[in-house]
């Protein structure tokens, strides 16, 4: 008769191993970065994959309008959003392929 503990065993060792492949993709979200902008670049936001703005830059030009000023930080902070969550989903597709799991295990 199996032994039932042998296949915990083999369980927790996968269990042990999702686990750590979860904090190496929150490593890598955490050094992907993206940049949102609006108005052809004047207003930039970059932002990590864990979607923390890294920076913000905001030509001068636009200064004099603060209500276009504030319109624009938003529409490239929306920008930035999209863009990270695009480049983290691409990379938890690359994990869940490289893992052998089916794209849907991952919330994909």
């Amino acid at each position: 008769m199996a032994n039932p503990f042998d296949a915990m065993g083999g369980m927790g060792n996968m269990l042990g191993g999702l686990q750590q492949q979860m904090r190496q993709m929150q490593a890598e979200a955490e050094r992907v970065e993206v940049e949102g902008s609006a108005a052809g670049g004047k207003v930039r936001v970059r932002m990590n994959g864990t979607q923390e703005v890294v920076a913000v830059h905001i030509d001068p030009s636009v200064l004099a309008d603060a209500e276009l000023a504030e319109d624009l930080v938003r529409a490239a902070t929306n920008d930035a959003v999209r863009r990270s969550k695009d480049a983290v989903q691409g990379n938890l597709r690359d994990v869940a392929a490289r893992m052998g799991l089916p794209p849907g295990m991952l919330g994909l």
